[in-house]
């Protein structure tokens, strides 16, 4: 059974920088084999459940997140990283693929000896997942998707975005290393401002791999569970942006109603609103989380 959860939140944080400022500590971890990447791993109430939160394309995990790392930790151990090629995240020769990237999460639940969690995926964040539950069911206790669809490829506007980063592939490609140095600097020159807000997230952005983000916007492109999305078998809970002229909320209840039992929570707001707007996001993502934690102890 479907259920919609319409909620409105109180205000998080008045003033971006306070969360910024406030940001717990974090680390760099060895998975052995695959790279080093960056955590933020918060422990929560005492046995309480691990949520692994994972960020949306060109993001990194404090980008997408910072907002949400409180109001989560009063409930949850919180594990946070930089997903491949983005912020501090691995950094390999291959090509980005959403699948090494659910590969990524278990290797770390691994090192964290974290033998369970719910993944939580914004966007980008959603078919890994998606690919984390397929290909580590055991690992995976429930889903919560925020943002996110079954694929990436119907809407024009995203079919624009993403022939864009394909001409922007070739064009990035055959560019010298120090030239996209030098062109990302110049970008980030023009477009923060004053503001030490802007200045921190376009310094967090400038972290990410400029190659492998083309590379994983073509990815995501490519990606689709429709095939097998109506096999999962955990509790999960879809959280709808409605405003979203990205992923618009109609394919993301078409999600929710594609995966048995699935609830879901909706929300006014456009692609971007759990940077934005956390005070409108996080307690919407902390209803869907407590629900999935909910009927995951009523199961065992």
């Amino acid at each position: 059974m479907r259920t919609t959860v319409t909620l409105t939140g109180d205000r998080v944080q008045d003033r971006p920088m306070t969360l910024v400022n406030q940001l717990p500590p974090g680390q760099r971890v060895e998975l052995p084999g695959r790279g080093t990447t960056y955590v933020r791993d918060l422990a929560g109430p005492p046995t309480a459940p691990t949520v692994v939160l994972l960020h949306g394309l060109l993001a990194t995990a404090d980008l997408n997140w910072s907002g949400a790392y409180a109001a989560l930790t009063r409930h949850f151990r919180v594990v946070a990283l930089d997903q491949r090629g983005h912020g501090r995240g691995i950094r390999s020769r291959s090509r980005f693929r959403l699948e090494d990237c659910a590969d990524d999460v278990a290797a770390l639940a691994d090192v964290l000896d974290v033998p369970t969690f719910v993944p939580v995926g914004y966007s980008m964040g959603g078919p890994v997942a998606q690919l984390v539950w397929r290909r580590h069911p055991e690992r995976v206790d429930g889903l919560v998707l925020c943002a996110t669809s079954r694929n990436f490829r119907g809407h024009p506007r995203e079919r624009f975005a993403f022939e864009a980063m394909a001409v922007a592939d070739i064009a990035v490609r055959v560019t010298p290393p120090a030239v996209r140095q030098w062109m990302a600097e110049r970008m980030v020159a023009r477009r923060a401002a004053n503001d030490a807000y802007t200045q921190w997230a376009w310094n967090e952005f400038r972290r990410s791999d400029p190659v492998k983000l083309i590379e994983a916007a073509r990815a995501l492109v490519r990606f689709t569970s429709h095939e097998w999305i109506g096999d999962v078998d955990v509790p999960t809970a879809v959280v709808v942006t409605r405003d979203d002229r990205l992923v618009p909320a109609p394919r993301q209840r078409k999600l929710a109603a594609t995966v048995p039992g699935a609830s879901a929570f909706e929300l006014d707001g456009d692609h971007p609103v759990v940077v934005r707007e956390p005070e409108r996001f996080v307690p919407v993502l902390l209803e869907a989380c407590l629900d999935v934690s909910r009927r995951i102890r009523a199961t065992t």
